[in-house]
């Protein structure tokens, strides 16, 4: 196809309209919308765009660039110059999908070597507190940035100024409060509380379970959903059909999305289906015909269990490899003989074998793991993961004695019983009341079912 890089739009200031309207050509053209930056592929060439120079309002030329990083996402590279006044600019923006759920990191740092070190990926939609400080950047007012904790609190300081004297001594004395912290005399708190889902805190301790970090993944707000354009906040829900059960079962159903990996438009299929000696389930997989991508995705069909369900098994034989296995996106999977624990936002709701379980997650911690590549992957890092990844290899090929317990406070993940209806003998299925954190991350806690009309 012909280089985006022939085609100039102007004059006028670029913004995000003429952005759109490149990579909504793009889809026209069938092509992948984000490449990969290749010396050798002529058609990834910049577009540009004649635009007002902000500085001495005559015509300059930006030039945007469509591209994603490897084990990360999409971005949008933009580069202006203005050849009147020499004035130039460039910026960074995502460009990648926002995730289905909001994120929330709670970080406790202690040690100055290990949590001064860590990775965090911090998008433009993120708020980061320190508590301790009662200190806050709100969202959109720090760029995103990608780096270690280190540099996180350095451009945080970078970005307190004022011009009133009086207010600039107070500033200064926060600023030097700051700097104790980065320097690790004192332990403090940090959150980064994202919507988007596309902010990120590194576990230096993968694929053991790190005491210092803790993950929460809760539901957007229509207040948050319109902040990053998703939903307008005077939008009116559309009036929905009546639901048929029964035609739902023997129908798939199909609907526009955009694939994980390339965002390319694709179609994804819902299924209501039936599980024996279980409930209903909804499974949903995707496919893309431009990449050639493939996932499935299975939802619970029912109500969130008045008990939380806690399957172990013990594997005795390869031949436990082929039981049918449903995790719900509320799943944790734990390994004891490993120290691992895998949280239940990590992965997924999956209708699989244990198997294919046990291949999804070293594939999650091991193959794509953004932090064992390029400048961020150190030689002990990675090391310690392929170590796991080959005790990964030994239980699915059974040379290992281990047990695969899979903790669900939703109770709605199963776990087949080759010997039904007669009780396994290597499977033990515990019920459990629910803690109040575990209440509190199913978004129990605060929901009302008696009397709400009141």
């Amino acid at each position: 196809g012909r280089p985006i890089g022939q085609r100039t739009i102007g004059p006028g200031l670029a913004g995000i309209g003429e952005i759109m309207s490149v990579i909504a050509e793009e889809n026209v053209r069938g092509g992948s919308v984000f490449k990969e930056i290749d010396a050798d592929d002529e058609d990834s060439q910049p577009t540009e765009i004649e635009s007002l120079c902000m500085n001495c309002y005559q015509n300059g030329m930006t030039r945007i660039l469509l591209t994603k990083i490897p084990f990360f996402k999409e971005i949008i590279i933009s580069s202006f110059t203005c050849p009147n006044c020499s004035w130039s600019n460039t910026e960074i923006q995502s460009a990648g999908r926002i995730q289905d759920q909001g994120i929330t990191y709670t970080l406790h740092v202690k040690s100055k070597q290990v949590d001064m070190n860590r990775e965090v990926v911090k998008a433009d939609s993120a708020t980061t507190r320190i508590p301790e400080l009662d200190f806050e950047i709100p969202p959109y007012t720090q760029k995103g940035c990608n780096g270690v904790l280190h540099c996180l609190l350095t451009k945080s300081c970078l970005c307190l100024k004022a011009t009133a004297p009086e207010v600039a001594v107070k500033i200064s004395e926060f600023i030097d409060k700051l700097k104790k912290l980065k320097e690790g005399e004192s332990g403090f708190t940090l959150v980064i509380d994202d919507p988007s889902g596309n902010s990120f805190v590194e576990n230096p301790f993968a694929p053991q379970k790190d005491e210092a970090l803790s993950v929460c993944n809760y539901t957007r707000t229509p207040q948050q959903d319109a902040q990053l354009g998703i939903k307008a906040e005077d939008e009116q829900e559309e009036e929905k059909p009546s639901n048929d059960i029964d035609s739902m079962r023997n129908e798939v159903l199909t609907f526009n999305t955009n694939c994980p990996e390339c965002n390319a438009p694709a179609s994804t299929n819902m299924k209501l289906v039936q599980i024996p000696h279980f409930k209903e389930v909804i499974i949903m997989a995707t496919n893309c015909d431009d990449c050639g991508h493939r996932t499935n995705e299975v939802k619970s069909g029912g109500a969130t269990e008045e008990l939380g369900t806690k399957i172990t098994l013990h594997l005795t034989d390869v031949s436990d490899m082929s039981r049918d296995l449903l995790k719900s996106e509320t799943c944790s999977i734990l390994i004891p003989e490993l120290e691992f624990e895998l949280g239940m936002a990590a992965v997924g709701g999956k209708f699989t074998t244990l198997e294919g379980l046990l291949k999804d997650i070293k594939d999650l911690i091991v193959s794509k793991n953004p932090f064992t590549c390029g400048d961020s992957s150190t030689s002990d890092r990675t090391e310690k993961l392929k170590l796991f990844g080959q005790k990964i290899d030994k239980i699915m090929a059974g040379d290992m004695d281990v047990h695969i317990v899979l903790d669900d406070p939703a109770g709605n993940s199963y776990l087949q019983n080759v010997y039904a209806p007669d009780p396994d003998p290597e499977m033990t299925t515990e019920k459990y009341t629910r803690t109040f954190e575990q209440n509190e991350d199913l978004g129990l806690n605060d929901m009302k079912t008696e009397g709400y009309q009141e």
